[in-house]
């Protein structure tokens, strides 16, 4: 096939913005471009800022005088829970989502995400959820047990209403777009990056993007199955945290924190790659220890998993347990200041030149700092003693989050919003809203530290007038009410931006980085070609790139059979691999976002009946996705440009689909692990298992399930491997969907005939790990008979083989998964006669 020929600038993109583009009006629903929702991204998730910080006046209005009536105690327990529930959920994650998803694209040199739909998805996921926390909120039906949800208060018999429940189905929908954003940043960035941009050539912010989607896939798991199980909890009273029936309040405390303490790593990576990609531009040199920083970033990624019972030195746990994670949490300063080193270093070895985005770089080196000093401090066990749940902590916690995020996001605010509006600061409250914001946060966070010093502890809704707290609190509040002029300020200077800045050619900061490269605003398409790399991605010449760009004298510098374009590369080398086709605009993201909200809003007021309907609604909605997608026949090599040639990525072995279907896999199964270390644990710790109930497993019908998955797995793996040969699948994946329906049925009715699961946490777990075995034979069986469906529409042949891949790895993850289930279960079905 002949190369498109070569047509004018303008000519170029016209075709390409009509191909690419969102329509005005209701058909901006149906976008599914990564510039449009990751704009959404930000948009949103600053809207929910704004609304914690409206919860935490009020907090600070409560709290400014000693026994203040301003809120009563059911009142301030929610808005305080919901204030940290707005900030961790709905703010920090999201707002990196939006940036990534904006911005990752166009400093890799490519024209969007791996996976536009789920990025809508997402999106949609992230507002439902969120509506569905501040309509609570409203009706005074918000969490109020604090925004970790500790158990037992969280549990029915202390949480009888539905304040709880929002919070557990909340943000387990709202957590379905951070593991959709987190698995498609992480195939986008291996992926999707512009020829020759090797691993070791890409912008160090990418770095830090990847190691910390690669944190979401493996610290979101945990969370969502505590959300999960205490939601069984409350709703069909299974045991798995009471220990009067064989649980623990504990194992709710590490399926938290083996997510909560990684999110704070989560929250400040992108912070951070920020920071390094804005230092380097105004000290006007390349980073100082690129490869150091690396380390380092994978080094913390690494440790950070290591430290979650950092936060629970006060529940009990052996004294050499104490010790490793006391040394872990102070190891953990080590990664962190090779980066502010690299960071001083640069600086000092520089020309600095002083603008804002640089005042809000050296308010970061502050506050951080400070916060970092006193996460040291916490680390030592007799020091954490003494100030667990104090005002301490509240203070070091403000300190490393706003510090470690909120400072840089202002930085990287003031540098790249030029690169989405297309006009240029005018600085008329840029520094005013700086210093109010700088000595507002720092009068009210550090005063804390002397009150829970004190003994001030944190969560009271009031306290007496004659503990010394009185004018330490109404400080706190006063420069809380100064923060939040400044941040109005900041948000006045946007305004006036949008309204009054200039606007300006490529690159206003000289910069080095591929995304100034585009014009400004960027078009829906980000490059009209896509450049090849030869140097590291943060030394290159955006002015003089961008205008070749834009003539097409990169890769893909046509417009193609009505298709959205972009490439794909080796991970490790950058070397082109194949093309991949993106998906066009669709409202099938918005419905189904609608169909998985009603699903929870089934769950949240107890409409069961209807909640199985609603789901098979959202499934019925996935199965619609490719039906648009994928060729009917094979197309061989096309050319794109630069003499080269690659194949389209349906006939590619290794392409984007089955990548994310790997990640998947990864999340999923740390899902899986996490359920069955609940199980050990409460085996090894819980009380009340000497004396357990028979869990009446019917070993017989058990067995018989799990060699049903696993014969499903071998037909799934015998089906790609026949059509990788040129043979016939469809024989072994119609054994494949017996197998596993046969498998769903046997495990699923083990399940159902085993004894009362509200007896005994050690039932209720195996009925846990039952029905997760029979789902998963449950989606091994679908996608095997989509499978089906595509190749007798002509969608699969030897060449294009991705549907009996992915088929393969579900359906052998599914036997997995049956195999560790049962021998989790005839570890605990004995446990009994053990103890």
């Amino acid at each position: 096939m002949t190369e498109p020929a070569v047509v004018s600038p303008v000519r170029l993109h016209k075709e390409l913005d009509a191909i690419w583009r969102t329509p005005p009006g209701w058909g901006r629903l149906s976008s599914v471009n990564h510039t449009v929702l990751g704009k959404r991204f930000m948009v949103l998730a600053l809207t929910f800022f704004a609304i914690g910080g409206l919860l935490s006046m009020l907090i600070r209005a409560q709290l400014a005088t000693p026994e203040s009536g301003f809120l009563e105690p059911a009142l301030y327990n929610q808005i305080f829970t919901m204030h940290g529930v707005v900030m961790m959920f709905l703010f920090a994650i999201p707002m990196f989502e939006g940036f990534a998803i904006y911005m990752l694209p166009k400093m890799l040199g490519a024209r969007d995400m791996a996976f536009p739909r789920l990025t809508a998805y997402g999106f949609w996921c992230y507002l439902f959820g969120g509506m569905i926390l501040i309509a609570a909120l409203l009706f005074g039906a918000a969490p109020n047990g604090g925004w970790f949800m500790y158990t037992p208060l969280s549990s029915r018999p202390y949480s009888p209403g539905i304040n709880a429940d929002v919070w557990l189905l909340g943000i387990t929908f709202v957590e379905i777009s951070a593991v959709t954003a987190a698995i498609e940043i992480l195939v986008s960035i291996l992926k999707l990056r512009a020829p020759g941009m090797s691993l070791t050539r890409m912008p160090i912010i990418a770095w830090y993007m990847l190691v910390t989607s690669g944190m979401m896939v493996l610290g979101f798991p945990p969370l969502i199955l505590g959300s999960i199980l205490l939601e069984l909890e409350r709703a069909f009273n299974l045991p798995f945290f009471d220990p009067t029936r064989g649980g623990d309040p504990l194992l709710w405390q590490h399926l938290f924190w083996l997510f909560g303490h990684p999110e704070v790593y989560i929250i400040f990576l992108p912070a951070a790659g920020a920071l390094s990609t804005i230092i380097p531009v105004f000290a006007q040199r390349p980073i100082l220890g690129y490869r150091a920083i690396i380390a380092a970033i994978v080094a913390l990624g690494f440790l950070s998993f290591g430290l979650w019972v950092h936060h629970m030195f006060m529940v009990g746990i052996p004294h050499m347990a104490l010790a490793f994670f006391s040394a872990a949490s102070a190891l953990v300063a080590i990664p962190t200041a090779v980066q502010i080193f690299a960071w001083i270093g640069t600086l000092a070895s520089g020309r600095p030149r002083w603008d804002i985005p640089m005042l809000y770089v050296i308010g970061f080196f502050v506050v951080f700092v400070i916060g970092g000093m006193t996460g040291v401090m916490l680390a030592m066990v007799p020091f954490n003693t003494q100030a667990h749940d104090s005002y301490f902590v509240v203070a070091h916690l403000h300190y490393v989050l706003v510090g470690g995020f909120v400072f840089p996001m202002l930085a990287a605010l003031y540098h790249w919003l030029p690169h989405i509006t297309g006009r240029q600061s005018v600085y008329r409250l840029s520094v005013p809203a700086f210093w109010l914001i700088f000595i507002g946060f720092n009068m009210t966070f550090f005063l804390m530290h002397l009150t829970g010093l004190m003994g001030m502890p944190r969560r009271i809704s009031s306290y007496p007038s004659n503990w010394g707290w009185d004018w330490l609190n109404l400080l706190s509040s006063v420069g809380g009410f100064v923060l939040t002029i400044g941040f109005a300020m900041v948000l006045a200077d946007i305004l006036m931006q949008l309204r009054f800045g200039e606007r300006f050619g490529r690159d206003p900061w000289k910069a080095q980085t591929l995304e100034w490269a585009t014009a400004t605003p960027p078009p829906s398409y980000a490059f009209a070609s896509i450049p090849h790399i030869e140097s590291r991605a943060d030394q290159i010449d955006p002015a003089a790139l961008g205008s070749r760009l834009a003539g097409g004298e990169g890769y893909l510098g046509f417009a193609r059979a009505n298709r959205q374009e972009t490439l794909a590369v080796d991970m490790v080398t950058g070397a082109v691999e194949h093309v991949v086709v993106l998906p066009r605009r669709t409202l099938l993201p918005l419905w189904t976002a609608l169909a998985t909200g009603a699903f929870f809003l089934c769950l949240l007021f107890r409409l069961y009946a209807l909640a199985p309907l609603a789901l098979l609604g959202t499934l019925g909605l996935f199965l619609l996705w490719p039906g648009s997608l994928g060729e009917t026949a094979d197309q061989g090599p096309l050319p794109i440009g630069r003499g080269q040639s690659a194949p389209l990525d349906a006939e590619a072995s290794n392409n984007v689909t089955v990548l994310a279907s790997r990640t998947a896999l990864v999340t999923n199964a740390t899902l899986y692990s996490s359920l069955l270390f609940g199980g050990l644990f409460l085996l090894v710790v819980a009380p009340n298992w000497s004396s357990a109930p028979e869990t009446a497993v019917s070993w017989a019908m058990l067995l018989a399930g799990v060699g049903a998955a696993a014969v499903g797995g071998v037909a799934a793996l015998v089906g790609d491997r026949n059509n990788s040969g040129g043979r016939a699948p469809g024989p072994a994946l119609w054994m494949t969907v017996a197998a596993q329906i046969a498998a769903m049925v046997l495990l699923g009715a083990t399940a159902f005939l085993l004894a009362d699961p509200t007896q005994h946490a050690r039932i209720a777990i195996v009925f846990a790990v039952l029905a997760y075995c029979a789902l998963h034979a449950g989606i091994g069986a679908v996608l095997s008979g989509a499978t089906l469906f595509r190749l007798a529409r002509g969608h699969v042949s030897q060449n294009r083989g991705t549907a009996p891949r992915i088929v393969a790895l579900w359906n052998g993850f599914a036997a997995a998964t049956a195999v560790a289930g049962a021998a989790l279960i005839a570890v605990l079905d004995t446990a009994g006669a053990v103890a």
